[in-house]
């Protein structure tokens, strides 16, 4: 991070990538950014890279992180001056000393300014389906982003963030900016570490993506789940009073989230904020003595006094009311690394529950009709579209992809449907005008053979409302109807077969027909309220994650990549 910083206030570019990435990827990159030099976290790192790095790419120089140059793989760097970190800020300390000291040295360098069109860092997008692009980011997007953040984040000096978010990562790395500019103080953890992180830490803040929350979630039904009956029943007993309370608090404060466009009456919509009122008075109490008995105890665990800021997908609605019923602030908001990467967030005075908020200063958002490009006007459906100064300069010598993304008028293509919020002067959804809501990305839709057009995140969001459910990717492209592959939580599959006498209650292991009937019927049950129903299903054992290249650094699943791994036996569930 530090490294980064000094690369880019010294005018070079930075070009940035995860350690995990496969070397071809890495090797990639290192090409077609025309990049100079290596910098590795540690020798190991480098030796993986050596031979292929070594034949095939150009280095100058290479700078070693950690570790001692000697566990170098020998013969790999043959004639590449290697410096370590401490060398490099040393030689600086000299070279400055040299300057001030003399007169004819100061006068033979030549200062450059750095522009605020400079581009400051090139980050080669890992989305979810086609190959990376170099997205080139100015010092003024960056800027942007520590300039206009603290209305959405009103930090004070001396918080704590929490973030389990790659460092190089454009979203972790805004963050990093922000903080450190604040006087903030920020603490890194992982998934193995999560929980015991947020114990000990204790942060005010929570950055992170919608997996780590819904690994909280889990969590704390685990938790109930496993408490004595009576327990059990009193906990989920006051959690459903709370999400009951919270849902009328929301209609009489007017953060009640619709598509609707026709303005309610005046009289009509005291008469609703007024009954909203008298039922949430009378569930109060029990809020109250729900926050006592069993919520008190939660925020003890997990800390986040202040919020949890999640961006890098979209937040399922159920975590959305579950962490608002419990009292855990939970904003929501959105970008893309495009954006530097944040264009919109919930601020903590107008946290509208399945929104990504309102947009952040000086960037417009307007939504248009995929074929026609018209605007449509507020409740519409539609294709996002993003205007501001923290939008990218374009792909690094991809001209027809920056064509493609941006317009001459400046308008960013998210490739995001989603439709902005109607403006009502009165009722329940009168402070909600102007928030964007966002339905999955276009490129995710799935078409029928009948023609008919399916947002998966609908489905799969409902699904994980299930225990028994780890994750899951609706399919279905070209198909009569949808199919689904899911990988199962085999200890709660087990358990759930004990407790409904598939299997006896000393059993180990759960034959595959047993298990998918029991997930294919769990499913049926969480998704029945959806537009479509899933058919067939196909259970697999293998988490998709970043390692085996199915999950983006953020966590996000890469659908193509999960299709393509399992295209024939896909095409067994439809035969």
């Amino acid at each position: 991070m530090q490294l980064c910083s000094r690369i880019m206030a010294m005018g070079a570019i930075n070009v940035v990538r995860g350690s995990r990435s496969a070397v071809e990827e890495l090797l990639h990159i290192y090409n077609h950014s025309e990049s100079v030099g290596l910098v590795v976290d540690n020798p190991e790192f480098f030796n993986r890279l050596a031979g292929t790095f070594s034949s095939k790419a150009t280095m100058r120089f290479l700078v070693l992180l950690w570790g001692e140059k000697a566990c170098l793989s020998s013969g790999e760097t043959h004639g590449v001056p290697i410096f370590s970190y401490k060398e490099i800020i040393e030689l600086g300390r000299e070279s400055r000393v040299a300057h001030i000291d003399s007169h004819d040295a100061r006068q033979g360098c030549k200062y450059e300014i750095i522009g605020s069109d400079d581009i400051a860092t090139i980050l080669y997008t890992s989305g979810t389906t086609g190959n990376p692009k170099g997205v080139m980011l100015t010092h003024k997007n960056l800027l942007h982003q520590i300039e206009n953040l603290w209305d959405v984040v009103p930090t004070e000096a001396g918080d704590r963030f929490l973030s389990m978010l790659p460092t190089w990562h454009v979203y972790e790395r805004a963050c990093e900016y922000f903080t450190f500019t604040h006087g903030i103080e920020q603490v890194y953890t992982t998934v193995r570490n999560l929980k015991d992180d947020l114990r000990h830490y204790q942060p005010q803040y929570l950055i992170s993506v919608p997996l780590v929350y819904e690994t909280l979630y889990r969590g704390i039904q685990k938790q109930i789940s496993t408490s004595s009956t009576i327990r059990k029943l009193i906990a989920v007993s006051f959690i459903k009073v709370s999400l009951a309370y919270m849902e009328f608090k929301r209609i009489y404060e007017g953060l009640y989230l619709t598509r609707n466009t026709e303005q309610p009456s005046y009289l009509a919509s005291l008469l609703d904020c007024l009954w909203a009122r008298i039922i949430a008075a009378i569930l109060w109490p029990l809020h109250v003595l729900a926050k006592k008995l069993v919520y008190q105890k939660i925020h003890s665990a997990i800390g986040i006094s202040k919020a949890g800021i999640n961006g890098g997908g979209s937040l399922p609605m159920h975590l959305d009311k579950f962490f608002e019923a419990i009292g855990v602030t939970v904003q929501n908001g959105y970008g893309l690394t495009e954006s530097s990467p944040v264009v919109a967030c919930r601020r903590p005075y107008c946290n509208v529950i399945g929104s990504i908020g309102h947009p952040i200063q000086h960037t417009e958002f307007k939504v248009v009709d995929s074929e026609t490009g018209e605007v449509l006007p507020p409740g519409t459906r539609g294709i996002v579209k993003v205007r501001g100064p923290q939008v990218m300069k374009g792909y690094y010598k991809n001209p027809l992809a920056t064509k493609q993304a941006l317009d001459e008028d400046g308008w960013l293509d998210t490739g995001d449907i989603g439709w902005i919020a109607p403006h009502h002067l009165a009722g329940r959804s009168r402070r909600c005008g102007g928030v964007i809501v966002l339905e999955g990305r276009a490129k995710d839709t799935i078409v029928l053979s009948s023609g008919e057009n399916v947002e998966p995140l609908e489905i799969e969001e409902a699904a994980m409302r299930s225990s028994l459910i780890q994750q899951i990717v609706v399919v279905g492209q070209d198909q009569r109807r949808l199919a689904a592959i899911i990988v199962p939580n085999k200890d709660e599959v087990l358990q759930a077969a004990k407790v409904s006498s598939i299997v006896d209650p000393d059993a180990v292991d759960l034959g595959r027909d047993k298990m998918t009937s029991l997930l294919y019927e769990e499913l049926s049950k969480w998704t029945s309220e959806c537009s479509f129903q899933v058919g067939p299903i196909l259970v697999v054992d293998e988490p998709f994650t970043i390692d085996s290249g199915l999950m983006t650094p953020t966590m996000k699943i890469r659908r193509d990549q999960v299709v393509a791994k399992y295209k024939e036996e896909i095409a067994n569930l439809y035969k």
